[in-house]
């Protein structure tokens, strides 16, 4: 994806006068750029390695909710994207991507892990918030992502591997621990069918701090492309357990142990399924696949 090729899909897309575009290598899972056009923007690139066509879908329909959650729920701190031309929040650029357009909003994100102690009070209020909205949103549906890509690898651990640099070290380390992977699958399964589903709130899926903002404007949260109605604990388990009374205070819901841990644990899965697939694929070792097989045995240690 050249800076042209970037610059040209925004003009084309939004209608604007793009003056310049400059990549910036941050975040995970997307690709980002700061682009002037008479106003600062930030443009995110989505790759689609699997179903293009599903996954444009999908990434807008959350942008969608995002969109609705900021303009008509009247939630300031949803960093939401620009509406395109056509009025989508997504257009495809290419056959395999896509491509959406985002205010610049100043702040410092944190980095991923738990939120400090003096920032949860602030982080518990967005989510109170976000959970009493009442807009239409993607339900989440019980299943694992990435669950069959890590059904295959397991099944075929027992013969070699060929392709790029990861595959038979990948291979070797999956043989190794499939047994503990299979253990995790079975956790999972357990807890789904101990967490009613009947509560399901707004939910952004990853409030975790490298998602929320500290600015002049006070706390933003942005990247909404796994925002879904889901049990509220898929978003409180990223929360120090002291707040979860306080959540309940004030919004007059439990908070559920084995929904925490259902959340926990599929985080940890989805995340094990995406790097085992990604790994499969890579044909060279870049800063990514580094930073996935490092996760990959930090997961599987």
């Amino acid at each position: 994806m050249s800076d042209g090729q970037l610059a040209a899909a925004v003009a084309d897309g939004w209608g604007l006068d793009v003056r310049s575009v400059t990549y910036r290598p941050v975040g995970f899972g997307s690709y980002h750029w700061a682009v002037d056009a008479g106003r600062p923007l930030f443009v995110t690139v989505d790759a689609f390695h699997h179903d293009p066509a599903a996954g444009l879908a999908r990434l807008r329909r959350a942008f969608d909710t995002a969109l609705a959650l900021h303009r008509d729920a009247g939630l300031e701190f949803v960093v939401a994207p620009l509406p395109a031309g056509t009025g989508q929040t997504v257009l495809p650029l290419g056959a395999h991507h896509s491509v959406a357009v985002f205010p610049q909003v100043a702040g410092v994100a944190g980095e991923f892990g738990a939120h400090r102690g003096e920032d949860a009070p602030a982080v518990l209020d967005l989510l109170v918030r976000l959970h009493a909205a009442r807009v239409d949103a993607p339900r989440a549906e019980p299943v694992l992502p990435g669950r069959d890509h890590l059904r295959d690898a397991l099944r075929a651990v027992d013969r070699p591997w060929t392709g790029g640099p990861y595959t038979e070290p990948l291979r070797a380390l999956l043989a190794e621990r499939a047994g503990r992977i299979r253990e995790l699958l079975g956790e999972f399964d357990r807890l789904v069918g101990e967490v009613p589903g009947n509560d399901q709130v707004v939910t952004h899926g990853e409030p975790h701090p490298g998602n929320v903002l500290h600015g002049p404007a006070g706390p933003r949260l942005i990247d909404w492309d796994t925002v879904q109605l889901a049990p509220p604990e898929r978003d409180l388990w990223l929360l120090p357990d002291a707040v979860h009374a306080e959540y309940t205070r004030r919004t007059g819901r439990p908070v559920s142990a084995a929904a925490l841990a259902l959340y926990r644990l599929r985080w940890q899965l989805a995340d094990i399924a995406v790097y085992v697939d990604e790994l499969r694929r890579a044909r060279e070792y870049t800063e990514d696949t580094t930073a996935a097989w490092t996760h990959l045995h930090r997961y599987l240690a």
